[in-house]
């Protein structure tokens, strides 16, 4: 009993802020704040703006694991339609089993900075066991022969694929894939209007220097922060007429 309520606990909003002061004050955390006032909700666990969008708004969820709220809170609330992407094989069967509504529209691909196939790892758990839900590009020891190929294309490709242009929302939860797609997006031509990303600095290999890097190549390109969430690693930019 004690142990679930604290695990209740840690999930809270307020512990999240307290432990997210702690982590910026010794430094294992951005110091990153909204830079532009937009009205912004939270749904499905990420902060939007809802203002830009309707039933005719194009938006890509990249890595939905087990966890579709975030889709399907859009879906219920504007009537559009969601593409989701992740080539995980237990999404892919998680998916199978049960029934999505008709705006909800599944790849089983990897996103990356370039076409092709991908190798993709489990996640090795505290106790040294492999994750069957969660993989990354990154390559543990644990993990080496445990290695899957998966499809993989650039957001280009991907648009080319669909037939979709002038995307409004991009919402970004991969794993450490995150710095290569958002550098490939950089030297494309897409666009998305609103661009919600997972940073994974707290992985082996990257750390806040990486994530500190591709915030100011975003900004460069006009993307302006609008809401951070309370761990300080969900960010939601905008596109800025102003920014550039």
């Amino acid at each position: 009993m004690a142990i679930a309520a604290w695990k209740r606990l840690e999930k809270t909003p307020g512990y999240q802020r307290r432990k997210l002061f702690f982590k910026r004050l010794v430094g294992r955390e951005l110091r990153l704040k909204p830079e532009v006032d937009l009205r912004s909700v939270r749904d499905g666990g990420w902060w939007f703006h809802p203002d830009v969008l309707g039933p005719d708004s194009i938006v890509w969820s990249l890595g939905v694991g087990e966890d579709v709220d975030f889709d399907l809170a859009l879906i219920r609330r504007f009537h559009l339609r969601v593409d989701a992407f992740d080539p995980t094989p237990s999404t892919v069967e998680w998916l199978a089993a049960r029934e999505m509504p008709a705006s909800f529209h599944f790849h089983p691909w990897a996103v990356a900075a370039q076409d092709g196939e991908l190798k993709m790892y489990p996640r090795v758990k505290k106790d040294g066991s492999k994750s069957a839900v969660m993989y990354s590009m990154i390559a543990e020891d644990a993990s080496r022969d445990a290695a899957i190929a998966v499809p993989a294309f650039c957001l280009p490709s991907i648009q080319a694929r669909l037939g979709q242009q002038n995307l409004d929302l991009l919402k970004m939860d991969i794993e450490g894939a995150e710095y290569d797609v958002l550098e490939s997006l950089l030297q494309s031509s897409v666009r998305p209007l609103q661009l919600l990303v997972e940073f994974h600095h707290r992985f082996a290999g990257f750390g806040l220097r990486k994530t500190e890097e591709i915030i100011s190549k975003l900004r460069s390109c006009g993307y302006r922060i609008f809401a951070v969430s309370e761990t300080g690693r969900e960010v939601s930019f905008i596109l800025s007429a102003e920014g550039g």
